[in-house]
């Protein structure tokens, strides 16, 4: 029997991702869009699955429409991707990213739980919840400590996602996903910002490239890899949460220098650090223990970061040239 899946965020980087790997195992794919959204579709056109999507009006901000997608769509598994996703711009928008990022959790698995209490439900948590870390490895028994409006959010979504399954006994389950990169990056992410910047400055349409707390680490994986994790934990007998990590963390640092080297440049000529892109509260470290999902799900990363910033600084040099 074929299976229906409801993606919200489908539009953008893991949501492009999925929605390709679970076209690929035969289901048919449902994507809530929000009107008021700025995305477009290029990443499905990008990966040319932009038609092979059936497309649903709805708001995670707007509970109704939540319900009526959720019957729409009749799913048997529903992916929460959808959110405000740049850690940044919340602390500019902390009401928007509150009610999209942690009540519209609630709206999705309250519709779940009155219409569709079968569907399996993936909550898209974050290593940002972690914030002011309080491990040298982050496991899904280390304590959370947000640091940003964004991180607060997502808690909120995160553990609401917990107390519906254990009140309600959704199989509702929580991937815990560390930073992970594409060349289908939105270009307010460091990791595209950069490779970006690498392709405008080695054609000689930039000049400089100018960040913030360049020494921050992160644990990077490559988010085609991250989408299998999400699919494998709807596929196990008991909802559960699961971080997703590489386990190795990099300062942004030495990205920007494996990026820069790729095409022959020196990072150091280029970077300016400018207080602006500093946050008001930083997340210094951040390193993923995922020996659960090893061992539960089977799940482990095939792509190290120098393979992954190697593919977005070729994509965006391909971008690029076609401007030329």
């Amino acid at each position: 029997m074929q299976k229906n899946a409801l993606i919200t965020g489908v539009t953008g980087q893991d949501g492009a991702y999925l929605a390709q790997l679970l076209l690929q195992k035969g289901y048919q794919v449902y994507g809530l869009t929000a009107r008021r959204s700025s995305d477009t579709h290029w990443r499905l056109r990008e990966l040319g699955i932009e038609k092979d999507i059936h497309y649903l009006d709805g708001d995670l901000a707007d509970a109704c429409s939540i319900q009526r997608a959720v019957t729409k769509a009749a799913p048997h598994e529903v992916y929460n991707l959808g959110a405000q996703s740049f850690v940044g711009a919340s602390w500019n928008q902390p009401v928007t990213t509150g009610i999209v990022d942690g009540l519209g959790v609630t709206h999705l698995l309250e519709a779940i739980r009155q219409f569709a209490p079968e569907t399996r439900f993936y909550q898209a948590s974050t290593s940002e919840m972690f914030g002011l870390i309080q491990a040298e490895r982050q496991d899904e028994n280390t304590p959370f400590y947000p640091r940003s409006p964004y991180g607060v959010a997502k808690l909120y979504g995160h553990w609401i996602t917990v107390n519906y399954r254990e009140s309600f006994q959704l199989h509702a389950s929580s991937g815990i996903l560390f930073n992970h990169e594409s060349p289908l990056r939105g270009i307010e992410f460091v990791t595209r910002k950069v490779t970006d910047a690498v392709a405008r400055i080695k054609h000689g349409l930039q000049k400089e490239l100018r960040l913030g707390n360049i020494d921050a680490k992160r644990d990077w994986g490559f988010a085609g890899d991250y989408v299998q994790a999400m699919w494998l934990m709807l596929q196990q007998e008991r909802a559960d949460d699961y971080v997703v990590a590489t386990g190795t963390t990099t300062t942004v640092r030495d990205m920007c220098q494996l990026a820069f080297e790729h095409v022959g440049l020196n990072y150091q000529d280029y970077v300016v650090i400018d207080p602006a892109f500093f946050r008001p509260a930083e997340v210094d470290v951040l390193l993923g223990n995922p020996a659960k999902a090893a061992r539960q799900l089977g799940w482990r990363p095939t792509t190290d970061l120098v393979q992954l910033i190697t593919m977005m600084v070729d994509a965006d040099m391909r971008r690029v040239r076609k401007e030329l």
